[in-house]
């Protein structure tokens, strides 16, 4: 398992007409009233049209404040503090700077920990930045193509030469994963995220094997993935964590996807692979 640098993977557009403009644009993207921010900011309505206008010039102490209540992602933080005429605060350091060796150890650990289940860590572009071996098993027989060095987890899950072919239950996993990317552009507003979604999404949808083996039904508490692997077929639920209140444009693009064994014959399957 390695993890390999990721640069940055998000532009934020700054205009030249400041920052209210931009803190309106967050404000309607959240779908709050200009009140609404107020009381959460502890400001009035009153300041926010002035500040949403040009005609006051938040304090840096404002921009950030009303940054945080609206949610707004941590680079994009950095675009309305320039566009406020402040330097920006949060730096985007390379994952494989000195400085992040304890975060790097700390994901390697994690990543080991988890196996024989499958977990990775991709960036805000869903390039592959580590993995463990249990993600290496669901990836046997995918094309070099797709796993080079900096692998993309979209086009390693959907592409027609990647996994899609062996997840049983594709349209509705390949629906999963376009509605998140979904989300993440529209908090992001990412021209790269939206170029890798329109790839995907077009795609041809394989029709969906049957499965390789009769299962009873299971009551599954979330959306499983079910996919095949030498002739059978593993069920698997996900989770994905991020960091809590991060400082650093790199590390709060990082997203840690875990999938948990759905089953418990999936559990001892993994287990007998592990020796």
């Amino acid at each position: 398992m390695t993890i390999a640098a990721s640069g940055p993977t998000l532009s934020a557009t700054v205009t030249g007409s400041g920052v209210g403009p931009l803190l309106r644009a967050w404000r309607e993207r959240r779908r709050l009233s200009q009140l609404e921010l107020a009381l959460r900011a502890d400001s009035s309505a009153r300041h926010i049209s002035f500040v949403e206008t040009g005609r006051s010039r938040p304090s840096e102490d404002m921009v950030l404040r009303l940054a945080e209540r609206l949610d707004v992602p941590v680079r994009e933080r950095n675009a309305l503090l320039l566009a406020a005429g402040y330097a920006p605060r949060f730096p985007e350091t390379p994952l494989d700077d000195p400085a992040l060796d304890a975060l790097r150890d700390g994901m390697e650990r994690l990543l080991r920990g988890y196996e024989p289940y499958p977990a990775l860590v991709v960036d805000s572009g869903y390039t592959v930045v580590a993995a463990n071996r249990g993600i290496a098993m669901l990836l046997e027989g995918v094309p070099e193509t797709l796993t080079a060095p900096a692998p993309n987890a979209m086009r390693l899950t959907l592409h027609p030469e990647g996994l899609a072919p062996r997840i049983r239950n594709l349209r509705e996993w390949r629906g999963h994963l376009l509605a998140q990317m979904e989300r993440e552009i529209a908090l992001h507003r990412s021209d790269r995220l939206r170029a890798l979604y329109e790839e995907v999404a077009a795609y041809p949808v394989p029709e969906e094997p049957p499965a390789a083996q009769p299962a009873p039904p299971v009551p599954y508490f979330a959306l499983p993935l079910h996919i095949g692997h030498a002739g059978r077929t593993l069920s698997f639920v996900s989770s994905i964590s991020t960091f809590n209140t991060p400082m650093d444009v790199t590390v709060a693009e990082l997203a840690i996807e875990t999938f948990l064994p759905a089953d418990r014959a999936t559990a001892a399957y993994l287990h007998t692979l592990a020796g």
